[in-house]
């Protein structure tokens, strides 16, 4: 009698269709997913979106192999980042902003293929979270220093997880807030698939993922010394008009900081505003050298001795090798210029351009890109009594960068910004938004200047208490309570986030060997993977 046989796996037009039709149904979710992660950033606040987002995602990259999770990441990376990053093109045109959406996508394509992976381990919704945080800490570095925007975190200033950022940074409030979603994902795919008993663990994965940020938000930072008082104005000047062309009328844009803070001095004289300790003018406030222009210098002396207070100004600087350097300077209003903060990160194919001569094929906008040089310190200078950590503009963005400021003594953070060249785009509001968590991370009040808004101050448990409109002067006064105290954040550092990237390759490690032991114990044959697949619905394409 012969042996049986398994029947072989048909062939032709109708198996391509049903691996098309299956391809597309989780395409489809992976795209509008990532569209609803953009939604979830500000200016909206619906910072509740991003855990329904991963509720979607996790299901969708449930029983597919890595490539087909790399895919799936890639497109869910794109829809997300595409409309998130529009700002950068404003003026620069469409291919540089798209290519460095695609470049981005590609690590969101990783995070899709280890969640893939990982997906049938045990507690998948842990590791699944563990490993976002990972690929968030990688694109944060690499390359050109990296691109922390569009951390998951960052989108949450007014999110339920947001106290937990006091606890382990961005990288814990991304965390908890891709658990939460992940989690509540697999609880609903256990409940359809009927597996009762099976919704325990993601259920109480949930349950931690929310009370996270309210339990966080009882830890009280310790407590160094006592609390001091500082009255802070951030001035807004406003540009003549919107894009690139504000550089070339850099005058009109100091003359502009110097009519507005007088005009402040002329409200304290009045009774009207109290008498700022410091004031802050924005990134590029006075792009005309101060150093080597004297009548940039007169201008700034005169404004504050109007406003009898030290200014904090936003300068460029020529170095004598004829670099650049974007600075911070503290002017007094006797002494004048007394310390000089430079920027320590400097934003590539803005500031200086990597491999000029490659990508001057692709856009002529590089020859655009400035040549400066980065600044060494902790970015901290002292004015007005106060020590004051300084993250000029997307500096606010890195963990380690805002870290060395608290660490060397700052009680309160400025960031100074030049947001003009973005126009009305999104994102001076996707930067208030990093630097109110940075506020509830150290345990700092915050206040950012920009030339043309939005500038705002910000209080220690992230809330706006005063912000100005775009493109139109203002004026911001604030009595700031400069505390002395340590969050756990601020002495954990990047601890948090080397533990979950850790917790996430391991993960991936164990789901590889138990992949292949599987495979060992299961046989080889094409044939009985074709079956099984086909019995259980499971997609072997990827």
């Amino acid at each position: 009698m012969a042996a049986p046989t398994l029947d072989p796996a048909p062939s032709g037009p109708a198996p391509a269709r049903g691996r098309a039709t299956r391809l597309f149904a989780r395409l489809l979710p992976a795209a509008v997913a990532g569209v609803l992660l953009y939604l979830s950033f500000p200016p909206r606040d619906l910072w509740w979106l991003a855990p329904l987002v991963f509720a979607v995602l996790g299901p969708t990259l449930h029983g597919v192999r890595a490539r087909r999770g790399f895919l799936l990441g890639f497109v869910f990376g794109l829809a997300f980042l595409v409309p998130l990053l529009s700002w950068t093109g404003g003026f620069v045109g469409a291919l540089p902003w798209l290519a460095l959406s695609v470049a981005e996508a590609l690590f969101l394509g990783l995070a899709g293929a280890g969640m893939a992976v990982t997906a049938r381990l045990p507690v998948a919704p842990l590791w699944g979270a563990a490993i976002w945080v990972g690929v968030e800490a990688v694109r944060s570095r690499v390359p050109f220093g990296g691109l922390p925007w569009g951390r998951v975190g960052f989108g949450q200033p007014e999110g339920l997880f947001l106290p937990t950022a006091s606890i382990g940074g961005v990288p814990l409030l991304s965390f908890v807030t891709v658990l939460a979603g992940l989690a509540l994902g697999e609880l609903v795919r256990r409940l359809v698939r009927r597996e009762v008993r099976a919704t325990v663990v993601p259920a109480v994965l949930l349950v931690v993922a929310l009370g996270a940020g309210p339990i966080a938000g009882l830890v009280p930072a310790t407590r160094n010394g006592p609390d001091e008082q500082v009255t802070v104005a951030a001035i807004q000047g406003n540009v003549p008009r919107l894009g690139l062309d504000f550089n070339a009328q850099r005058r009109a844009v100091l003359d502009n900081h110097v009519k507005v803070t007088e005009q402040l001095a002329t409200d304290v004289a009045a009774g009207r505003q109290p008498q700022p300790d410091v004031v802050l003018w924005p990134e590029n406030s006075s792009d005309i050298d101060p150093f080597r222009n004297a009548d940039a210098a007169q201008e700034i002396s005169q404004a504050a001795a109007a406003v009898k207070a030290p200014i904090l100004v936003g300068s460029v600087l020529v170095n004598d090798d004829r670099t650049t350097s974007n600075s911070i300077l503290v002017w007094d209003p006797v002494a004048g210029p007394v310390a000089r903060n430079d920027k320590r990160r400097i934003q590539p194919f803005g500031e200086y351009m990597p491999w000029r001569s490659f990508f001057r094929l692709f856009s002529s906008y590089v020859d655009r890109a400035g040549n400066f040089v980065p600044g060494p310190g902790p970015g901290v200078l002292t004015a007005g009594g106060a020590d004051i950590g300084i993250a000029i503009c997307w500096e606010v963005a890195f963990d380690d960068l805002v870290a060395d400021s608290v660490s060397a003594g700052a009680t309160m953070l400025a960031v100074p910004s030049n947001n003009a060249t973005f126009g009305l785009s999104e994102m001076t509001y996707q930067q208030l938004a990093m630097s109110r968590i940075r506020a509830v991370e150290h345990d700092r009040p915050t206040v950012v200047a920009t030339t043309s808004g939005v500038s705002a101050t910000i209080d220690t448990d992230g809330r706006v208490t005063g912000r100005t409109g775009q493109f139109v002067p203002g004026t911001l006064v604030a009595v700031e309570s400069l505390k002395d105290a340590t969050t756990l954040a601020t002495r954990l550092r990047s601890v948090p986030e080397w533990v979950l990237t850790a917790l996430g390759v391991s993960a991936i490690a164990a789901a590889v060997v138990v992949g292949r032991r599987g495979r060992r114990g299961h046989g080889t044959s094409a044939q009985v993977g074709a079956a099984s697949a086909a019995r259980t619905g499971e997609d072997i394409d990827g």
